[in-house]
Formats: C-alpha cells, structure tokens, sequence
C-alpha cells in the first residue's frame, strides 16, 4: 500500500471526516415518531373531553341530588302542615275546655287530664316544628293576623293587637292559621 492509499484509508475511518449514509429506517424512523406525537396529542385532547364531560355529569348529578332533598323536605312540610291543620281545632276546643276548668272535685282531676292531653298535643308539635304565635300587644300585621274587630283603648296605639281570639300558628316560617284578633283602633 502506498502512502497515499493509507492517508487515504485513515481518513475514511476518522469519525470527524467520515460521513454516514442516511438510511432508510431513520428517516421512518423519524415519521413514526411524529405520528406518534399526533396521536398522543390527539389522547391527551380526548382524554381532557372526557374529564370536562365527567365532570360536569357529576356537577349535574349534584345539583339534581340537592333538588330532590329539597323537593322531599318541601313535601314532607307540605305534608306536616296538612295534618297539623286539620288538629288545630282540636287543641283550639281543649284550650277553651280548659280556660274554665273546675278548680275542685271529681271534675278537677278530670281537667288535669285534659290539661295533659293538651300539653302532650303541643310537644307534638313543637317537635314538628310547629310554633305558637305569640302575637298580643304587637303591630297587627295582615302577613301573620286576621283582625275580626277594631276598637278604641286608652292602653293601647292605634293598629296594636287587643286580644287573641284565636291562637295563630307557624311551621318555620310559613303561616300555618294566622291569628283571629282584636286591634286598637
């Protein structure tokens, strides 16, 4: 070999001075890769679809949850008040039984059982969360009273309720009967 050749040959296997062919599998290579870039691009858009759509199938799911407690709670009241309603009758006669209730006697132990019938029927409601409207020497209100006469009196302003004649009653905040009264004119 001359001197020429073996330059020649070294120069051939430098790494600086040698360059590689380009072969057909690297530039595949490179395409697969691409496409399989695009592809996960393309999952991560469709997996974030599906997360936004979950999510909001879960929100809906919670508020249609929270209505159905509403509209049970609505119902159950609806309910309560129904009942409660036809009752009050009742416990207006056991009051009036009882404002003049024999003191002495077979009759007094007879009325001290009314009494706790009556008093029974009230924890009863209470425990329903029905309220007595304690309403004497307040502001007549037409939201919360029904006045069935209006007369003059010294002791008392002009549209300030006189007497109770008919107990009113509240479940919560909704008028259950409104109060029968007498207003100050």
């Amino acid at each position: 070999m001359t001197k020429k050749e073996e330059t020649k040959d070294e120069e051939m296997l430098d790494p600086e001075t040698v360059e590689e062919p380009v072969e057909a599998g690297e530039v595949a290579a490179d395409e697969v890769m691409n496409v399989l870039l695009a592809q996960v691009e393309s999952l991560e858009a469709e997996s974030a679809k599906n997360l936004d759509g979950w999510q909001r199938a879960q929100a809906e799911f919670v508020n249609y949850r929270k209505r159905m407690e509403r509209e049970q709670a609505r119902i159950y009241e609806d309910a309560t008040v129904r009942v409660v309603r036809q009752f009050l009758p009742l416990l207006d006669d056991l009051n009036r039984a009882l404002q003049d209730k024999p003191k002495n006697g077979d009759a007094a132990d007879w009325s001290a059982g009314i009494e706790l019938v009556y008093r029974k029927m009230l924890t009863i409601l209470e425990i329903e969360g029905v309220t007595r409207m304690d309403v004497e020497g307040e502001q007549f209100d037409p939201n919360f009273h029904e006045a069935i006469g209006m007369e003059d009196s010294p002791d008392h302003e002009s549209g300030q309720i006189i007497e109770v004649i008919q107990q009113g009653y509240m479940i919560g905040d909704r008028v259950l009967r409104a109060a029968l009264v007498r207003v100050a004119g």
